[in-house]
């Protein structure tokens, strides 16, 4: 198993075009987690924020990013949490096991969205109904 390897974070606005190795940076502004992979291939991470992607939580000192991060397109599939500034190693998936969490977050992701286009088709109904009822 691997040592675990501290990290720091920063929040930027935009994303520098030169990563240092060992820093998160998280972009709010446009929803965006990137750092350098850690096992020191240098491919850049890009974790989305979103419903359907990772959560992001800041206990005012540290970050965590939730669920872990899975390099499966990259050489080195590395697998990974970031917990408390913290790189904390988990094992490798098999393809089997890339293939099982890649279908679910694709069925995540068509639930998420089948759900808000229908709350949506809901809303704008009920606001058609209201209108021609004049309430």
């Amino acid at each position: 198993m691997r040592k675990n390897l501290n990290f720091t974070h920063e929040f930027v606005e935009h994303i520098p075009k030169n990563l240092d190795g060992r820093k998160i940076y998280i972009s709010i502004h446009f929803g965006t987690v990137v750092h350098l992979c850690a096992c020191g291939c240098g491919n850049e991470i890009v974790t989305p924020l979103s419903p359907t992607d990772w959560a992001l939580t800041y206990n005012g000192e540290t970050i965590s990013l939730s669920p872990s991060i899975g390099n499966w397109g990259f050489t080195c599939q590395s697998h990974y949490w970031i917990e408390n500034d913290e790189i904390r190693w988990s094992y490798r998936w098999s393809q089997e096991e890339i293939e099982k969490g890649r279908a679910r977050d694709q069925i995540t992701k068509g639930r998420h969205f089948t759900t808000l286009e229908g709350k949506a088709k809901d809303h704008n109904a009920w606001s058609h109904l209201k209108k021609w009822l004049s309430i």
